[in-house]
């Protein structure tokens, strides 16, 4: 089970980076998000029966940890029976020109609530708004007056510039 854990999350460890740069400032508190969420994953894993497709899953665990995470005065990842290093993940590289280009859209994003944070996420990552519905636990109908205001919003942050 934990060799397929790893090559699973190995495949998809793309999704944990996009929650945890959405949801994070510092690099500290990416890797510490990180590492929270591989452990809610290793924690549900066994849970997971199929129903859905695995990224679907992943996201929202990963959506759900970051939200809650943030809640939370003290953030403490809980790895009960799980030590992280011994998965041993290889490090995803990112272009740090387009990370330049990007850093406005994230300020703007960051200005915005969890479940707000985790539309745009979803919706950037191209999801159709059946599948963020699913992710979230909102229905359709929500998520698209959801996605207009946060537009709204969005273009309001990025042509003041706040």
């Amino acid at each position: 089970m934990e060799k397929e854990f790893v090559q699973i999350i190995s495949e998809n460890q793309g999704i944990i980076h996009k929650v945890c740069s959405i949801y994070c400032d510092s690099e500290e508190d990416r890797r510490d998000l990180f590492q929270e969420i591989l452990a809610q994953l290793w924690k549900s894993f066994p849970s997971f029966r199929s129903e859905s497709k695995f990224s679907t899953w992943m996201y929202r665990v990963a959506l759900n940890t970051a939200i809650t995470s943030f809640k939370k005065t003290k953030r403490q990842p809980d790895q009960s029976g799980i030590e992280i290093g011994n998965f041993q993940l290889p490090e995803e590289e990112y272009d740090s020109e387009t990370e330049e280009q990007i850093k406005l859209l994230h300020k703007a994003i960051s200005q915005l609530s969890g479940i707000e944070k985790s539309i745009v996420l979803l919706f950037l990552e191209n999801k159709k708004y059946e599948e963020i519905a699913e992710i979230t636990g909102i229905t359709q109908n929500y998520v698209r007056v959801k996605m207009n205001r946060i537009k709204k919003k969005l273009k309001k942050f990025m042509n003041t510039g706040e």
